[in-house]
């Protein structure tokens, strides 16, 4: 995995994938790296969660995960603590979805793992509507 990020004084910091993805990265309209780093977490975990869910997927309405977290007073500003609600509309067992949301924070979601090791607790909660 490679890539780079850029400052320009028009286009302030944009960043661009091996593969030609391009974002912005704290900008007016564009996450900062932290936010960045806390989405991705949420994202990854729901995407493993979603992935668990492959031959029951058709009965998933809508999937959610809220975030909140906290940060060191002190520099550097690591994450101290991550908390994420799940929040699953549709018709799949909740133990099913509970066991997924599990397995991502323990084995599978590497963002979240990488977090997690730096110290932050971890706690999540499930919503079933």
């Amino acid at each position: 995995m490679n890539g780079e990020v850029r400052w320009t004084e028009e286009e302030g910091y944009v960043g661009t994938t091996s593969k030609g993805k391009v974002f912005g990265i704290y900008g007016d309209t564009s996450p900062s790296p932290m936010e960045m780093v806390l989405h991705s977490h949420a994202a990854c975990s729901l995407i493993d969660v979603i992935a668990g869910l492959k031959d029951r997927s058709d009965n998933v309405e809508c999937a959610t995960v809220e975030i909140d977290s906290v940060r060191s007073d002190e520099r550097p500003r690591v994450f101290t603590s991550v908390n994420m609600k799940y929040i699953v509309k549709g018709d799949v067992p909740e133990k099913l979805v509970r066991r997924l949301i599990e397995q991502s924070h323990e084995k599978y979601c590497s963002v979240g793992i990488m977090i997690t090791r730096s110290g932050a607790t971890l706690s999540w909660t499930l919503e079933m509507q």
